[in-house]
């Protein structure tokens, strides 16, 4: 008899591991944030509100996957994003500055504003770039390279983790093979991840006798949805690429061929994919799902998800 397991990476056992055991999450900061020195480690957090009520109720409502502040004033928002769209950067920048001016009530002195590190884990692909770790910051571009602290951004591609012996990043290393390697299928979780305490206290988490019934069924529902969106995207690109390619030929009569063909392409395709994620997002509010799951797994704005209404 085996032990069932989980994907971590779901809603519902991502906030569980990360939201509800503060050393998990310290250790999971530790490895994926670039602190530079142990001064920088996190020693100790307590969570805050995932939910970033504007001060003004006029203004947008968010809410974040795991929030948390640590014994230095410094806040850090953890996501798990499972589909890039172009609209996720400015969610995250968006959120990431909600928390930073909402440190500072009217009165008070700039430099009592502390850092807010946004850590996106993103289970798809969004760059041409080898490496599956990014990092931003707000920096100056010519001569001095200097850096306005304040904000912090990483982003990391899952599926271009690959494990290697990373050394002083082994427990960077750990944990995306926990994220990556852990899924409803695994029937022997690697002796590299049970042998260390805290990643093997992260595994126990997942263990399918921990969830109820209920969690369970909106464990399988969350996967679903997450199935049927990839492929009304992939079936939007296709169409939109057919749609480029027949703009595009129109286009290049006037234009020349090749531009339009660019041009065609690329609006045929964004088209395609907002008449299906839209059409998807009616089907998921059809069937009582929450809107905070829909905007997440389809990608829409605010506006288009009032739209719906």
């Amino acid at each position: 008899m085996y032990t069932k397991y989980l994907d971590p990476k779901a809603d519902l056992t991502f906030k569980k591991v990360f939201g509800e055991h503060e050393d998990l999450v310290i250790s999971f900061l530790n490895s994926m944030l670039p602190f530079e020195s142990e001064d920088e480690k996190i020693k100790s957090v307590e969570y805050l509100n995932p939910e970033l009520v504007p001060l003004n109720p006029l203004r947008k409502d968010s809410i974040v996957d795991v929030r948390c502040r640590d014994s230095l004033g410094r806040q850090f928002i953890v996501e798990m994003q499972m589909m890039w769209t172009s609209e996720y950067k400015q969610r995250v920048l968006f959120n990431a500055s909600k928390a930073y001016v909402s440190q500072l009530e009217c009165g008070k002195d700039y430099d009592l504003l502390h850092p807010v590190y946004s850590l996106n884990m993103v289970n798809d692909v969004y760059s041409d770039s080898e490496d599956y770790y990014h990092d931003y910051r707000i920096v100056e571009i010519a001569g001095t390279n200097e850096v306005i602290e304040g904000l912090r951004f990483i982003f990391i591609e899952l599926p271009k983790f690959r494990p290697k012996n990373y050394g002083d990043k082994k427990m960077q290393v750990l944990w995306l093979r926990y994220l990556t390697e852990i899924n409803g299928n695994t029937r022997a979780v690697p002796e590299e991840l049970t042998n260390n305490p805290v990643i093997n206290k992260a595994v126990v988490q997942l263990e399918v006798s921990a969830f109820s019934e209920a969690q369970l069924l909106g464990y399988d529902r969350f996967w679903d949805m997450v199935s049927t969106a990839r492929m009304q995207i992939s079936s939007s690109r296709k169409e939109g690429l057919r749609r480029g390619r027949k703009e595009g030929r129109k286009e290049g009569l006037e234009e020349g061929r090749k531009e339009g063909r660019k041009e065609g392409r690329k609006e045929g395709r964004k088209e395609g994919m907002n008449e299906e994620r839209i059409k998807n997002a009616r089907g998921m509010k059809a069937e009582g799902i929450a809107d905070e799951i829909i905007a997440r797994v389809t990608g829409l704005t605010p506006e288009e998800m009032a739209a719906l209404q």
